[in-house]
């Protein structure tokens, strides 16, 4: 029902009546239609993007009903090779699919805009970098990019630069930003966003005597790396604003959009409310994790949920009340994740963790419904497609559960490679990035 509603919303969309007069009649499934996209609300009207790292606002939600439970080598739409390895996932604007990977030996990075039916590269683009230590686990291409109807806007670091730069849909540079050194033991690996006419990074370097232990080599830095998060002009890439933060553990959360303010996580100030039009900041609560902050923010009504860790093991999972007076309402401990960002589902908190621990809670007060695990160790986050949980194992295995209040596996199907990034949806089909390989499945192939 929900396709037919949202096939009859865009014919009208696309309808060639210039102005509506009392003479003329909307037919009653255009009305119906236009009223069930109002209360369905951005979940299935975004049907053709998932524009940055776990979709729109980072929720992880999508209502495609055709991703199948399972599926065969003969199923995909396509899979095709990568020229370069990465971690980074797939994001998508209509008909349009971005994506970013690196050569491991030299770091060069590339850039790649591929027909989302087909597979087919429309264009690549390619920069040259310098290669340098980071953690086993990490890559040259980790960071997701953002994309909107202008193009993509992606990201990358080295100890000599962050790079943000936009592209165009045929790939031409627009602008490009160089905000200095980077400091941090594991490199880099933070996504920007794309919101209200801007591009927000939020970048938390290190400093080297919060982590001594992995600043031991001789070319290390002695010096904190400068910790900020900045808004600039969507089009122009010049700054909008600037809000300079204390350097500790990196992070490498990802913000969301609450209202008209920016969400954002780290060791070093907890959650924080930064305005989004101004860079002021509006609250926080520090002191709630104790651990590097990997994982993403998500939000559930007033509630913002987000977890720390260290090591592969997550430390804790905190809901803080968001607002100028905030509160920590509940905290959860061990078993919970470290690198996969948390997934709420209506009254549902969905929680999985690196070495396969999955939950189920009550996301009013952390109540546990249900908690199995299943095999395999986790970088990529889960998300949520018509009533199942999809995720990715490290070592490339696409697990598929209910999402429903008690345990069911309905799926496992290996990619066969190694996979640390998260799934992506649209056009009602699954999109799969392991190291070097994209993979599509479900949907109608267009």
């Amino acid at each position: 029902m929900v396709e037919v509603l949202y096939a009859a919303c865009r014919s009208l969309a696309s309808a060639s009546v210039k102005r509506y007069t009392p003479a003329m009649k909307i037919p009653t499934v255009f009305l119906l239609a236009a009223a069930a996209m109002s209360a369905l609300g951005d979940d299935a009207a975004n049907h053709d993007t998932w524009p940055r790292f776990r979709g729109p606002n980072g929720n992880g939600i999508s209502d495609a009903a055709t991703v199948p439970a399972t599926w065969t080598e003969n199923d995909y739409n396509w899979k095709i090779q990568l020229p370069g390895g990465g971690h980074s996932s797939p994001v998508i604007w209509k008909n349009r699919l971005f994506v970013t990977c690196a050569d491991d030996a030299t770091a060069k990075r590339f850039v790649l805009c591929l027909d989302a039916g087909s597979g087919r590269t429309l264009w690549q683009r390619e920069y040259p970098s310098q290669s340098y230590h980071q953690n086993k686990d990490n890559s040259y291409a980790s960071s997701t990019p953002a994309c909107d109807a202008d193009g993509v806007v992606v990201t990358w670091s080295d100890p000599d630069h962050v790079m943000l730069l936009a592209l165009n849909n045929d790939g031409r540079e627009v602008w490009r930003r160089d905000f200095g050194p980077f400091v941090g033991a594991h490199g880099s690996a933070v996504s920007p966003i794309i919101a209200d006419d801007l591009v927000i990074l939020h970048n938390d370097q290190e400093d080297p005597a919060a982590n001594p232990n992995a600043y031991t080599r001789a070319d290390s830095p002695k010096s904190a790396g400068k910790s900020f998060v900045v808004a600039v002009d969507r089009g122009t890439g010049k700054t909008h604003w600037q809000l300079d933060r204390r350097s500790g553990q990196s992070s490498y959360s990802t913000p969301c959009v609450r209202g008209g303010e920016l969400i954002l996580c780290s060791t070093m100030h907890g959650i924080s409310g930064v305005d989004l039009a101004t860079g002021r900041l509006r609250w926080e609560l520090p002191g709630v994790f104790d651990k590097r902050c990997v994982a993403s923010p998500v939000l559930a009504n007033d509630l913002v949920i987000s977890s720390c860790g260290a090591g592969g093991v997550g430390s804790r999972v905190v809901a803080v009340r968001a607002g100028t007076a905030p509160e920590k309402i509940y905290q959860l401990e061990k078993p919970v994740p470290y690198v996969p960002t948390a997934l709420v589902k209506g009254e549902r908190l969905f929680l999985w963790g690196d070495n396969g621990t999955v939950s189920c809670h009550k996301v009013t007060n952390g109540e546990l419904i249900w908690r199995e695990r299943v095999s395999g160790a986790f970088y990529g986050s889960p998300v949520w497609i018509h009533g199942r949980l999809y995720n990715v194992s490290k070592s490339g295995d696409v697990f598929v559960l209910s999402a429903g209040d008690s345990f069911e596996l309905l799926g496992r199907i290996p990619l066969g490679e190694k996979c640390h990034a998260s799934p992506a949806v649209a056009h009602g089909a699954l999109y799969l990035r392991t190291y070097s390989q994209l993979f599509s499945v479900g949907g109608r192939p267009r």
